[in-house]
């Protein structure tokens, strides 16, 4: 049996935190815009330090296993 968890935590987090998909922070006019589908390099920045500390999180703190098969 392989471990699927960090697999799937990967990508729902980047699926989620994508910048422009859902929200933006910060956004072109405002703190946070949503569903916008514009980014920038603040917003990729941002988003990418969210990304690392949540998979940091769910994948070292909580230590999250997922088992298939």
């Amino acid at each position: 049996m392989s471990d699927w968890g960090p697999i799937f935590v990967a990508v729902v987090l980047f699926v989620l935190l994508s910048p422009g998909l859902l929200f933006q922070i910060p956004g072109h006019h405002r703190c946070v815009e949503f569903g916008n589908l514009q980014t920038s390099g603040a917003a990729i920045m941002v988003h990418s330090l969210l990304y690392f500390a949540l998979i940091s999180v769910f994948l070292l703190a909580i230590k999250l296993h997922l088992y298939l098969g």
